[in-house]
């Protein structure tokens, strides 16, 4: 599902114009990005938590060079889905 199927069933579900919910749905993904990269992390109750997870430092290799390289501490933007969500889903899901 892209982000304009997304409008698409909200606008549908909803009755409210496509370009106002085009609008909310980006100034939502805007605030969540801000967030995080502000450094905090953004609860959905019922839905999940878009989290910072903090990447150790590691030696990787370059195996074209044959060399190591040393990959600093990082933090990375995660999702972690809420535990209804996560059964609604593996309930729904046929195999």
């Amino acid at each position: 599902m892209t982000k304009a199927d997304i409008v698409n069933e909200i606008a549908k579900n909803t009755g409210i114009e496509k370009v106002t919910v085009q609008k909310t749905v980006e100034a939502f993904m805007e605030a969540v990005k801000n967030s995080m990269v502000g450094g905090n992390n953004v609860y959905l109750r019922g839905f999940g938590s878009f989290v910072i997870k903090k990447r150790a430092k590691k030696t990787a290799r370059n195996i074209s060079k044959n060399t190591t390289i040393i990959i600093p501490a990082h933090n990375i933007p995660a999702f972690k889905p809420a535990k209804s969500f996560i059964n609604k889903v593996k309930n729904q899901i046929k195999k």
